[in-house]
């Protein structure tokens, strides 16, 4: 089933007045909250979940291809990283590799965010892959539930924090 953007995008980002595009959590204190790179060249996705995911109380940068991803993982060590496949410049599975060849990135958690069949995850598992997050199964076209569960589970699994209700109130959920 193909993944409605559009839908996705409108039930997770909204405008301000002057037409920029909110992010509740930008500027507060974000001291012990589980740090996401999200790394995906759609904009609209990108955006859409990089929302999603403030407003569940993470602390979220993005890159929109390779070279950035690599880039911000080395400079802001997130705790996961939410990896495309099919990026520019380079493949999410180069990207995968250069990460943990990387003494300053190898510990962090990859997890594979793509449209790509799961048939690929033994692959991407024997290269550093921690999990697979098959976008259209997540049902993003109905909201972010579906990843933010699925999120909540491997982060679990990893001993990482998952943000509370609580924890949601303070970013401005």
């Amino acid at each position: 089933m193909p993944i409605n953007i559009l839908s996705f995008f409108l039930a997770n980002v909204r405008e301000d007045v002057d037409g920029s595009v909110c992010a509740l959590g930008v500027g507060k204190d974000v001291e012990g909250m589980t740090k996401i790179l999200l790394v995906d060249d759609s904009k609209f996705l990108r955006m859409a979940t990089e929302r999603a995911l403030l407003r569940a109380g993470y602390n979220v940068s993005a890159a929109t291809d390779g070279m950035q991803a690599i880039k911000l993982a080395r400079t802001e060590q997130p705790d996961l990283i939410l990896l495309d496949m099919l990026l520019p410049k380079m493949t999410g599975l180069d990207v995968l590799k250069a990460l943990k060849k990387d003494p300053l990135t190898k510990a962090i958690a990859v997890v594979a965010f793509t449209g790509l069949s799961q048939k690929n995850f033994e692959r991407l598992k024997k290269d550093g892959a921690v999990a697979f997050l098959d976008k259209a199964d997540l049902g993003l076209d109905r909201g972010s539930e579906g990843l933010l569960t699925a999120l909540a589970g491997i982060l679990k699994e990893l001993g990482k924090e998952v943000p509370t209700a609580t924890h949601r109130a303070h970013v401005g959920a």
